[in-house]
């Protein structure tokens, strides 16, 4: 019997590696990589030792490319992104036109299989132009195309994050109208499935984040003590006790008159001479001046924390003390859990984001962007006895682990450096969360491969 060959490919944007692990784990071999990043090309070479990686793939002629049957790209969505500035194509730092990059490479090579991955938002960016130019390129090189949106979360993998998943293949072996992709049938996922309850290597939450959702927790309380529910829109605790004007001019474009001797941030009563000082004197979301008119969302939120005030208000102002050294994001928050559930925050997930503390439950993790503090806090998990402060109340809740945040990813074996080389923690998270999951698409990979069988 002839031995079955050995399909090859390369991996554009490799990032950690994603498509290399799962691409891999199918018996496939990749012949070449590239990476803009400088550190995460040396963390590549550790991984990934022998496999030729290259930076700026724009620099690499396509016939300076090893012939592949497969090209991988989880080309950079930025300029997609919902949390972008949505420029597609026409991006101005040129990151749209590298899907360009990879069609040259296609011409060239005619590899028998495309796989890429970007942001979810993809397909409906710039009213579905975007994603007509992709298709079209790709049909003017003659392959069959097939495009789903797909989460880990779907397939029992505790991870919530929405992206998009396009496979092609070339017409001349085949079209992929009946190529269906991976359906997943396990809704509900379980985070303790990745926690390692005996990791040594973490990091407690501080003391000052302790008090936070200690304070966050009584605000809780006290709301349904009083016969309320948890507001299911952001809380911006900013608002409370504010009278400024807000629904017909944005407060940037109002006369100093207008302003002084309204209320501001907090309840606090506005006063200044001159326009400046008094928007510093507000929420820092209704400082801003890019628009006259707010967005109907922003209006519709500060005034639903308005009225929560003065349903409140009775108990509210005392609260509002413990609050006011607090910084601007940690004056929000937002209950992602829904009102069907246990009104604590010690057994959900809790991040702290700019836009505010976001809890959410604890059936998976949220979407890793895992910058700074971004990083999933555990509040549940109990601390070893040398890192607890009893004294304060301090036993239980710590940060993801590395190991933790790999696992999710499905780069569990993925390592992050050896004696020579190791990327930093906050670039470790920050990679993690650009990363492709690679169970997810190792599951893809295989229909594909299967399916053109």
């Amino acid at each position: 019997m002839a031995k079955k060959k050995q399909l090859k490919f390369i991996d554009l944007f490799a990032g950690l590696g994603g498509f290399h692990l799962a691409l891999s784990k199918l018996g496939c071999k990749c012949v070449f990589s590239s990476e803009l990043k400088e550190d995460l090309r040396k963390l590549y070479q550790i991984n990934y030792p022998g496999v030729r990686i290259e930076g700026d793939i724009t620099k690499i002629a396509p016939k300076d490319i090893p012939a592949h049957d497969i090209i991988c790209a989880g080309f950079p969505c930025q300029p997609f992104s919902q949390a972008g500035n949505r420029q597609g194509f026409n991006d101005e730092k040129g990151r749209g036109t590298l899907f360009d990059y990879i069609i040259d490479i296609v011409a060239y090579h005619k590899p028998k299989y495309i796989f890429l991955e970007n942001v979810s938002n993809l397909k409906g960016h710039d009213n579905g132009n975007t994603w007509r130019v992709i298709q079209e390129k790709l049909d003017e090189q003659e392959y069959s195309v097939k495009a789903e949106i797909l989460s880990p979360h779907e397939f029992g993998i505790p991870q919530h994050r929405k992206r998009i998943y396009i496979v092609c293949i070339r017409k001349d072996l085949g079209l992929l109208d009946n190529f269906t992709f991976p359906k997943g049938n396990k809704p509900v996922c379980d985070v303790n499935d990745i926690i390692e309850p005996n990791a040594k290597d973490i990091t407690p939450i501080k003391e000052e984040t302790h008090y936070q959702l200690n304070i966050w927790q009584e605000f809780i309380d006290k709301t349904i003590a009083n016969g309320g529910t948890i507001p299911t829109f952001p809380i911006w605790a900013m608002e409370f006790g504010a009278s400024y004007d807000f629904e017909t001019v944005a407060p940037a474009f109002q006369s100093i008159e207008q302003l002084v001797e309204k209320k501001g941030k907090l309840g606090k009563i506005i006063r200044g001479t001159t326009l400046k000082e008094c928007l510093a004197q507000l929420p820092n979301y209704s400082q801003t001046d890019k628009t006259r008119v707010f967005p109907v969302w922003k209006i519709r939120y500060i005034q639903q924390n308005r009225d929560f005030y003065n349903k409140h208000k009775s108990w509210l102002k005392g609260w509002m003390k413990k609050i006011v050294h607090f910084e601007n994001s940690h004056l929000k928050m937002e209950w992602n859990c829904g009102v069907n559930v246990e009104p604590h925050i010690e057994n959900k997930i809790v991040q702290f984001r700019a836009s505010g503390i976001r809890v959410k439950k604890s059936t998976f993790v949220p979407a890793l962007n895992l910058v700074g503090t971004q990083i999933p806090i555990f509040p549940w998990i109990e601390l070893p006895k040398d890192m607890q402060k009893p004294e304060i109340g301090l036993t239980k809740g710590r940060y993801m682990t590395l190991h933790e945040a790999a696992s999710v990813q499905g780069m569990r074996e993925l390592s992050f450096g050896n004696d020579d080389f190791r990327l930093s923690l906050a670039r470790s998270y920050e990679a993690l969360g650009n990363a492709v999951n690679v169970e997810l698409v190792k599951m893809i990979a295989k229909k594909l491969l299967d399916y053109a069988k």
